[in-house]
């Protein structure tokens, strides 16, 4: 398997021996994701149904409101994928937000789940408009729900920061909010170095320039209209992330990371602020 590129990407026995592990398979090469303690049959569990043939309503959200021209398909997954489509399941009351992620045609790819929430929290989150003082903890999964990242948003007053980890806890970065008014701003940090901003182009926070450290755009998030009915009943979101090229690491995880949660980790009130 370490040498056909033809292998489905996804969760495999890990090839270096270590006992009840799952070690992530890209399509093209083992990946450092892990998943200790799972049985060798869990890699084919919680496989989404998938449609069969392209998802016009996806494709209309990626190429007239997104104007992300039609391009081919990537390696299949979060990490190779050129275009994600990140929607928010709509809930006319929002305890706790989950995500669905496609590619460009509408085929699953992953989901993000909030984690970690007490049934206090849930109650405080109905009642009251608390969510930028409380502690959020998200999962990004990939198509068998096998986590591949995990993020953390501290309580927060003003300026968000969000920690980014591997599922072993192995540290990716940061995205750290770098102002409060105007158009918004995040550094992403990894080792100590600045390796990239998100950039809001309106002080309403909806669409995103993603730069690496030199400046140079590597990636843009679109807000795209998700319909009068969610827009007036629910909170629901949507967005396409378009990456121009392929990046390196640890750059693309937290672009990846950004894109995938940027309403609930970077975006928690009715302005932007995160």
């Amino acid at each position: 398997m370490t040498t056909q590129s033809n292998t489905p990407a996804g969760w495999y026995p890990d090839p270096h021996g270590a006992p009840r592990t799952l070690r992530y398979w890209d399509g093209a090469q083992w990946t450092l994701h892990t998943d200790a303690n799972q049985q060798q049959g869990a890699a084919a569990q919680h496989v989404p149904q998938q449609p069969a043939g392209p998802d016009p309503r996806v494709q209309r959200q990626v190429q007239q409101q997104a104007g992300v021209a039609a391009g081919g398909s990537g390696g299949g997954t979060l990490f190779s994928e050129p275009v994600l489509v990140v929607n928010q399941k709509a809930k006319l009351i929002e305890v706790t937000n989950e995500y669905k992620v496609m590619d460009q045609h509408g085929r699953e790819i992953g989901a993000v789940v909030q984690v970690g929430q007490s049934a206090l929290k849930k109650i405080m989150r109905v009642l009251f408009s608390l969510d930028q003082y409380m502690t959020h903890k998200l999962e990004i999964r990939d198509a068998y729900g096998q986590p591949v990242l995990k993020l953390t948003r501290p309580r927060k007053i003003f300026k968000s920061r969000v920690v980014v980890e591997r599922p072993d806890g192995q540290p990716v970065g940061e995205i750290v909010q770098q102002n409060v008014f105007g158009k918004i701003n995040f550094a992403m940090h990894a080792g100590g170095h600045q390796v990239g901003a998100i950039k809001a182009e309106n002080w309403r926070a909806w669409n995103f320039a993603i730069v690496d450290h030199a400046d140079n755009e590597v990636a843009r998030i679109t807000k795209t209209w998700e319909g009068l009915a969610k827009t007036l009943f629910t909170t629901a979101d949507n967005y396409v992330l378009q990456i121009h090229y392929q990046l390196p690491e640890p750059l693309l995880s937290l672009v990846v990371a950004t894109a995938l949660t940027v309403d609930t980790a970077l975006k928690q009130d009715a302005r932007g602020l995160g």
